[in-house]
């Protein structure tokens, strides 16, 4: 939920590139995939949409010269997603992320280099800096993986559930004792004989309540 002493400035997102750190010629941008595992052990990943576009991204953005790569990837994540979490120091990996219109360029001009990392989300703002451009959507992983628009998020999503320890095995079955078995013979006898019990009525014509035939009937029981 949103604090009301959250500092105003939070909301507002940081613009332009004075303070962009660069590689050569490539532009460093720090990134997140935020997600949260539900009490019953169901992974979900917050995707954020953009305007005029039917899939998702993960929240990205610049590297400034006057923060780490792990703040950079937070503030990205509370300035387009509006979340806050623990962020995992150990990255997801490192991707040289382009526009869907230069895919097959070899050349750094106008190309990124992405450190993405996992972001475990502790808390959710009510307003967020870019929410009039960026809405936010928990998604399964499934879900998530035909909603990505490009393949590094694939690849980020695989390797975040490569370190998610799996779901809670089901209790197996309790074996039927003797019992049991006993019970469910007399309890199918009784069933039948209340199905014979029906088919006597107006003049002696079988019929099945409600049109079931007798294994329907029985299955309802």
């Amino acid at each position: 939920m949103l604090s009301g002493a959250m500092a105003s400035e939070e909301l507002v997102a940081r613009k332009g590139r004075l303070k962009q750190r660069y590689d050569n010629e490539y532009r460093l941008v720090a990134g997140c995939v935020p997600y949260r595992v539900g009490d019953d052990g169901e992974l979900q990943v917050l995707m954020v949409s953009t305007p005029n576009r039917v899939d998702f991204v993960f929240p990205k953005g610049g590297w400034e010269d006057d923060e780490d790569v792990y703040q950079a990837a937070c503030r990205e994540a509370m300035e387009e997603a509006g979340v806050k979490g623990k962020i995992n120091r150990a990255s997801l990996g490192l991707w040289v992320l382009r526009s869907k219109s230069s895919q097959k360029s070899e050349s750094p001009r106008g190309a990124c280099k992405g450190y993405i990392f996992a972001l475990e989300v502790t808390e959710e703002l009510e307003r967020w800096p870019e929410q009039d451009t960026h809405g936010r959507r928990w998604e399964s992983p499934e879900d998530a993986f035909r909603l990505c628009r490009y393949d590094w998020m694939r690849e980020a999503l695989a390797a975040l559930l490569d370190r998610m320890p799996p779901p809670p095995a089901s209790p197996p079955a309790p074996e039927p004792t003797e019992h049991a078995g006993m019970h469910s013979v007399m309890h199918n006898a009784a069933a039948s004989d209340r199905a014979v019990a029906l088919c006597w009525s107006n003049d002696r014509r079988c019929h099945w309540d409600g049109r079931m035939d007798q294994d329907q009937l029985a299955a309802t029981i």
